[in-house]
């Protein structure tokens, strides 16, 4: 454990920014699993919903620096390219 003033309160914040982005990264993980659940089920329409709320949810996390940029990129683009092969 840390001894100094400074390490126990840097501890303490790492602690909390932990917490905070394993709920978001939680959530992306939720959101893609609906999308790829939504094209196995082919239904185009709740796909297409879903990959905009997935979209946004992505593009976020990679804003807050939860992910890296070049990351949520990767995850929009297979899951475009995914919901793209679903046929009209």
């Amino acid at each position: 454990m840390a001894n100094h003033k400074s390490a126990l309160k840097r501890a303490r914040q790492n602690e909390i920014r932990r917490l905070r982005n394993k709920s978001v990264r939680t959530r992306v993980k939720s959101i893609v699993k609906d999308v790829r659940l939504s094209v196995s089920e082919d239904s185009k329409e709740a796909a297409l919903k879903k990959l905009d709320i997935a979209k946004t949810n992505i593009d976020r996390a990679a804003q807050k620096g939860v992910i890296h940029k070049k990351t949520a990129s990767r995850k929009i683009s297979r899951l475009s390219k995914l919901v793209n092969t679903i046929s009209a």
